[in-house]
């Protein structure tokens, strides 16, 4: 990193997210409760503080730096998404398709399986699909429906439907980080794949078996009658079905809120206007969480036009000096500015050039470097209260987001497990040259 970058850095920047954190997560310690902040309200006084920072900069010029991070496409495709999410869990639930499908659930699994069940199904849709937004999307419903019907714990459930999300977030094909991390890095997505694969699989086979031991003493009325009906069940199959076929999260919410409005017309579960109002009604019960999604952007825009984020590079870059160290560089670095952008994708763009400097100069292998970048995002993501992926499983069970981080198995776990890879030196690679190595040769 050259001179001129490391003046630009600076801890000061980082104010507004300092307080943002403190601010939320100290009251709901001080308070034993984390409802009595408002997250909204926490993040509005993040934004208030970035806005009075930097004097060099007219306060009409903050606001311009704010509305452009407010209004990048990433964050503007998440409210989308919120509000999407909202409509057509809206409508499924007025139609009965979350009934049915608990229903369908509780009548073939033993109850001691639900929540296994639900996070294999979730990292099978998301590493189909590509991406963890849409599985929340399409199994918080479920997992929502099983706590209901059950003693279980409505937070572990819906840590559990992110802790699958997340597993396929960081292994698809088709995953934006993927893409980001290989692109980078200038390696196969194969090759990625493979090594993250190993390191990650641990992590999620111990998930599976500690909800197996969390959820068997729990009890439940499953020896009743639990009537469904199939087609009720269709609209969850049909978004799931699509998802898998890789089409566009926005096509297959609009066409989950069609098809399950249809099905519900048909059915007399409401009509017309009653469609109508459950999707109004779902939109409205998400919005405050778009609206924080804009006020995060807004004030991650500042932390970055201010050098927050040339902080965090330098800090973390500054530290190395051996190859485990540079391996773990590369993974604290991804992981803090994670933290910082709320973004997962983001944060390997942003730190995919500086990591492959290190990379090359360190000798790691590109295919590492690139696993460790996508390893390490994904776990920070699934972790952070006020990530994407938590606040969308929070915000459609209507919980506190902090609430799910205790049961955040997967995502611990699995950067745990990136610690030891990194301790043991796994996995051994045979000598092969990078793509740029290649390109040089030929």
């Amino acid at each position: 990193m050259s001179e001129q970058n490391v003046n630009r850095g600076s801890l000061y920047a980082l104010l507004p997210l300092f307080v943002f954190v403190l601010l939320f997560i100290g009251v709901g310690v001080f308070a034993k409760d984390f409802s009595v902040l408002p997250l909204n309200v926490a993040i509005l006084v993040a934004v208030v503080i970035a806005l009075v920072m930097n004097r060099k900069e007219s306060f009409a010029k903050k606001i311009e730096i704010f509305c452009k991070g407010a209004g990048d496409s990433n964050i503007i495709l998440m409210c989308i998404i919120f509000i999407l999410a909202g409509a057509f869990a809206g409508v499924a639930r007025e139609m009965g398709a979350v009934a049915s499908t608990v229903n369908l659930g509780l009548s073939f699994l033993p109850q001691n399986f639900l929540l296994v069940g639900l996070f294999i199904i979730g990292c099978f849709i998301s590493i189909s699909m590509g991406t963890s937004m849409g599985t929340v999307v399409a199994l918080a419903p479920i997992g929502i429906g099983i706590a209901e019907q059950t003693d279980i714990s409505m937070a572990l459930a819906m840590a559990t439907v992110v802790g699958g999300a997340m597993f396929g977030d960081n292994l698809s094909m088709i995953s934006d980080t993927t893409i980001a991390a290989v692109r980078t890095q200038k390696t196969k997505m194969s090759d990625k794949f493979k090594v993250n694969f190993f390191i990650v699989l641990p992590g999620a086979i111990i998930t599976a078996i500690i909800l197996f031991i969390l959820t068997s003493g729990n009890s439940a009325n499953i020896d009743g009658e639990y009537t469904y009906e199939i087609v009720k069940v269709l609209p969850y199959l049909a978004v799931l079905g699509a998802a898998i076929a890789g089409l566009n999260v926005i096509i297959v919410l609009l066409g989950g809120i069609v098809f399950a409005g249809i099905i519900g017309l048909s059915t007399g579960a409401f009509d017309f206007f009653g469609y109508l109002q459950s999707v109004g009604n779902g939109l409205i019960s998400m919005e405050d969480l778009a609206i924080v999604a804009l006020l995060i952007g807004g004030v991650v825009g500042i932390i970055k036009h201010n050098g927050g984020i040339d902080y965090l590079l330098h800090f973390v870059t500054s530290k190395i000096k051996t190859k485990k160290g540079a391996e773990f560089g590369i993974a604290s670095l991804v992981g803090i500015t994670d933290v910082a952008t709320t973004n997962n994708t983001i944060s390997i763009m942003i730190t995919g050039p500086l990591a492959k400097n290190i990379a090359d100069q360190y000798d790691i292998e590109p295919r590492k470097s690139a696993s460790l970048l996508d390893l390490f995002s994904c776990a920070f993501q699934g972790i952070i209260p006020y990530g994407g992926q938590i606040l969308a499983a929070a915000g459609l069970a209507a919980i506190s987001p902090v609430s799910l981080v205790p049961y955040s198995f997967y995502p611990i776990l699995v950067g745990i497990c990136g610690v030891i890879a990194i301790l043991i030196g796994f996995p051994k690679f045979k000598n092969q040259p990078s793509v740029d190595t290649v390109k040089k040769v030929s």
